[in-house]
């Protein structure tokens, strides 16, 4: 079903300025739309240099909120295609006082468009749609066509690391990143009984623990 949308969400959007960048192309055709170069400056950006994140589907902020607080040292970047969403994640960093982290609007298909090339030293994946059908594959955040925007944006030796609740969707994650050449390390079936330490619960990780479901998280990297 689809979110209803949030009233002034307009207004809100606007009051996060500064927060929130928007990935929006003209030419939606992605072939055509890949061509395009409006590169940020990370420094910039974050007006100094410090190593660089980060989160795909960011929802509403809460992974990449405590992520920021917790390692002060570094700058993320959270990329989340709704408006809708985005709006609550960016806001609750403004009212959090969070400022090493900058909010992405737009599909992960057109990264390459704004970040840098080399600039991400860790990629997380967290509960991302595992479309299920076969015809919707290429659409998955760890298809092949997806794993190439990574590597290009990935310094030597980045990492990403994924979780997700869908045992179907992990098997076919452990097999495409293999295939395209990262190596894997890390692999938990059941995360929650796997006694790894600092783990940051998400909002739909918290939701499909508490209903019973295992959650399998790996992490990959790459030598180039």
């Amino acid at each position: 079903m689809r979110m209803r949308r949030k009233k002034h969400l307009e207004d809100r959007l606007s009051a996060c300025d500064g927060y929130i960048f928007y990935m929006d192309m003209e030419d939606r055709d992605y072939n055509q739309a890949k061509r395009f170069r409006k590169l940020i400056d990370p420094k910039e950006m974050f007006h100094r240099d410090a190593p660089l994140q980060m989160e795909i589907g960011c929802g509403k902020g809460q992974f990449v909120c405590e992520l920021a607080k917790r390692f002060p040292d570094k700058d993320f970047i959270a990329v989340e295609k709704s408006s809708n969403v985005i709006v609550d994640a960016a806001e609750k960093a403004m009212a959090e006082g969070i400022t090493n982290v900058k909010f992405f609007r737009g599909g992960a298909e057109y990264l390459p468009c704004f970040i840098p090339e080399n600039s991400i030293e860790l990629i997380y994946l967290n509960f991302s749609c595992p479309y299920p059908k076969k015809s919707y594959a290429s659409h998955r955040l760890t298809h092949s066509r997806f794993l190439e925007i990574y590597e290009l944006l990935l310094k030597d030796g980045g990492e990403i690391h994924q979780k997700t609740d869908n045992r179907s969707f992990f098997e076919f994650s452990l097999e495409s990143l293999s295939q395209f050449g990262f190596t894997l390390k890390n692999i938990s079936l059941d995360l929650h009984s796997s006694g790894f330490e600092g783990n940051i619960v998400t909002e739909y990780e918290k939701r499909f623990s508490e209903q019973g479901f295992p959650i399998y998280r790996l992490e990959a990297f790459m030598k180039k």
